[in-house]
């Protein structure tokens, strides 16, 4: 699984112009899952994401994590975090199968909220636009094969 964390002041997603999740301070967190990921990758991941500390402490330095701030998380699935882009037009057979996808996808969210993290999402397969704004800028890769 591949998420690209970003902390953000605020944050939403919107569907066919209308609001379906958002966020107010804390992360923006895109998703994508492998045809190969599994619920062991998406319970790591998801204790990686709650813990990450990147959040400034009273001295200026990015020590606390989510919950010392009160931040929440708006998740929203993005198949082409798997893009191949040998060629100028990308192929997307790295990212996996709805059917794979979505339930590791649903778990993600459970685990952050089972953290005791509010989390709003978009809608899988929807054609959405995502508005952030980004805080710091902080933007980090995570992918569980390297974890």
């Amino acid at each position: 699984m591949r998420a690209v964390v970003t902390r953000v002041k605020n944050a939403r997603v919107d569907i066919a112009g209308e609001t379906v999740g958002e966020t107010g301070g804390g992360f923006l967190v895109l998703l994508g899952v492998a045809p190969t990921d599994t619920e062991t990758q998406a319970d790591r991941l998801a204790d990686k994401v709650c813990g990450l500390r990147v959040f400034e402490d009273e001295n200026g330095k990015m020590n606390r994590n989510l919950e010392q701030v009160g931040g929440s998380l708006l998740v929203v699935s993005q198949f082409t975090l798997y893009a191949d882009c040998k060629s100028r037009r990308p192929g997307f057979t790295g990212a996996a199968r709805p059917d794979v996808a979505i339930p590791l996808y649903q778990r993600f969210l459970a685990q952050c909220e089972g953290r005791g993290f509010h989390v709003e999402h978009g809608e899988f397969g929807a054609d959405m636009q995502v508005y952030s704004q980004n805080d710091g800028p902080v933007t980090i890769l995570l992918d569980t094969d390297i974890l």
